[in-house]
């Protein structure tokens, strides 16, 4: 079938998920939400905050309202647990508005309500039974990336090859939260091919940002990112392969996390990609998105032991780590990394990082330090971007070519059918990969051979803010540390202002490269408000690192 055809069932499929009185009246849907197939390439968006909208468009009830905004996951669980609410009023709750979340910002593809509301019942019923819990996050809303299966339903990550062949069996992922008592709620929009920064695809349209309808909400999870900024979910889960948690995160205001290999099960998973591609190339991770640290760890704390005995990609793990020593016998030691070498930041990032520093600097038991940026920093983007595309991109080509599908703007250019790599091609880029590896762990973490110079690293998600549709830049911020296998999440810092763009005032330095080039042409069109983020990241291997870490900032 053409492609635009099956587009078109697959959205009927979809508004038919919606239960009609969750439905918002068309005066309170913004304009340009009508026409998926439009918002692809020829709807110009204005400005609009829609974030208010679920609160006032009285479609939920004060006590849903209150559900869904008041408490964190520990609070909200506490209270089904303790039966001073059910688990079915939190997950109906939850369902009605991802469903407003939805038609705000087309950030679902698979709405499971009916399934989860039924599920919230057994529950229920189990708990006011025998008074005890399935499990610690019994009653927890959760949304998943559409890759992820979900038996019964499509994973056809916005490719109409893949529309209406629904999986056979749970992902790992999904089977473990649901052992531990989650109920997943939906699945969440990506981009064509997973491998673009802006999350529109011919199959559902495009994914809008909540806060500002001009800027991106980010990719390849940016349906998480836009739901969880709706609070249409607890929390979310996604992977990451070149920043694919991170970036939604920084986009909508939330907290994302990228575990090294083998904490969180990846696999179970349609990427459109040959089997087993991870396996020889670069690898990606799943991992959350949500409101808080509070919440990742809430979470997290029951995930990564239990990781093991659902997935064969998973290895032993504890959350937090037994190794951190973080606060106990000596302060915390945080460098500042200023750019990945191959893109100058805009002042306006240089600027949030030197208040982040100045603020670290002034507390208790942290130590902080100005890093210098590796040569080899520099050239991790290059092999991440090789050893990604090892296969030649040919079963994907096959995918788009096999109904006619046309590439989305911001992969028009980028995507083309190629050759893929000689084992012994293969083998060369692993062996460059290696020996960055052990630059770099010289470099960034130790001063001699057996000390520690740094326990973390503050470094930017992206040389610029949020940008414009199919604007985003410089990905070499967040792929080097796929490629390195660090542990690094996006924590919110604060937002920004026209007086922070610094309009005017010229950069310095030499420009380094047409991707340095294209970021300092941002400058140009910057929007007069949006939100800045950070990352963080903690150098180690897969059994001797610590993802404590993150909490330093909380």
């Amino acid at each position: 079938m053409e492609y635009s055809s099956i587009a078109q069932r697959k959205q009927v499929q979809l508004w038919g998920r919606i239960p009609e009185q969750w439905r918002l009246s068309p005066s309170q849907i913004p304009p340009g939400m009508h026409s998926p197939s439009d918002s692809v390439t020829n709807v110009q968006y204005d400005r609009v905050n829609v974030l208010d909208i679920p609160r006032s468009c009285g479609l939920l009830s004060p006590k849903q309202i209150e559900i869904t905004e008041s408490c964190d996951i520990r609070d909200l669980l506490g209270q089904i647990h303790s039966q001073k609410l059910t688990a079915k009023e939190v997950i109906e709750a939850f369902c009605k508005r991802a469903s407003i979340a939805h038609q705000l910002t087309r950030c679902l593809t698979e709405p499971l309500f009916e399934s989860a509301l039924q599920r919230a019942q057994e529950l229920d019923d189990h708990l006011h039974r025998t008074g005890t819990p399935i499990g610690p996050l019994h009653g927890l809303p959760v949304s998943v990336k559409d890759s992820f299966h979900v038996r019964g339903v499509d994973s056809s990550v916005g490719l109409a090859a893949l529309a209406f062949k629904p999986a056979e069996a749970d992902a790992p992922l999904v089977s473990l939260l649901k052992s531990l008592g989650a109920i997943i709620i939906t699945k969440t929009n990506v981009p064509q091919t997973m491998g673009a920064l802006d999350s529109a695809n011919h199959l559902f349209g495009r994914t809008l940002n909540p806060q500002n309808r001009q800027l991106t909400v980010g990719g390849s999870t940016g349906g998480e990112g836009a739901l969880l900024a709706l609070r249409g979910s607890m929390i979310g889960f996604g992977t990451d392969i070149g920043g694919s948690i991170r970036i939604p995160a920084m986009c909508n205001g939330l907290y994302g996390f990228k575990p090294s290999n083998g904490r969180v099960p990846y696999g179970g998973q349609t990427d459109g990609q040959p089997k087993a591609k991870g396996r020889i190339s670069i690898q990606a991770t799943a991992g959350p998105i949500a409101r808080s640290v509070a919440d990742i760890d809430a979470v997290m704390t029951h995930l990564v032991p239990r990781a093991q005995w659902f997935a064969e990609d998973c290895i032993q793990g504890a959350w937090p780590s037994p190794l951190s020593t973080f606060g106990q016998n000596k302060p915390i030691t945080i460098g500042v990394l200023p750019s990945d070498g191959l893109v100058e930041p805009l002042s306006p990032i240089t600027k949030v990082l030197h208040e982040v520093a100045s603020a670290l600097r002034r507390t208790p038991g942290v130590t902080v330090i100005d890093l210098p940026v590796p040569k080899a920093l520099s050239k991790c983007q290059a092999v991440a971007g090789r050893l990604m595309g090892v296969d030649g991109g040919l079963s994907m080509m096959d995918l788009l070519e096999s109904t006619g599908e046309t590439l989305i703007p911001w992969l028009q250019g980028r995507t083309k059918r190629g050759r893929p790599l000689l084992l012994s091609q293969l083998a060369e880029l692993q062996a460059q990969r290696t020996a960055l590896e052990l630059e770099l762990r010289q470099e960034l973490w130790t001063l001699d051979e057996h000390e520690q110079k740094v326990d973390a690293i503050i470094h930017p998600i992206a040389p610029h803010p949020v940008p414009e549709l199919d604007r985003y830049n410089a990905v070499g911020y967040t792929s080097s540390f796929v490629l390195l296998d660090y542990p690094a999440g996006t924590i919110p810092v604060r937002k920004f202002g026209r007086e922070d763009l610094e309009t005017g005032k010229e950069m310095d330095k030499a420009v380094i490269g047409s991707w340095d080039k294209a970021n300092r042409q941002l400058c140009m069109s910057l929007p007069s408000s949006g939100v800045f983020r950070c990352v963080l990241t903690n150098q180690g291997t897969r059994k001797r690192w610590t993802e404590r870490y993150i909490w330093i900032l909380h």
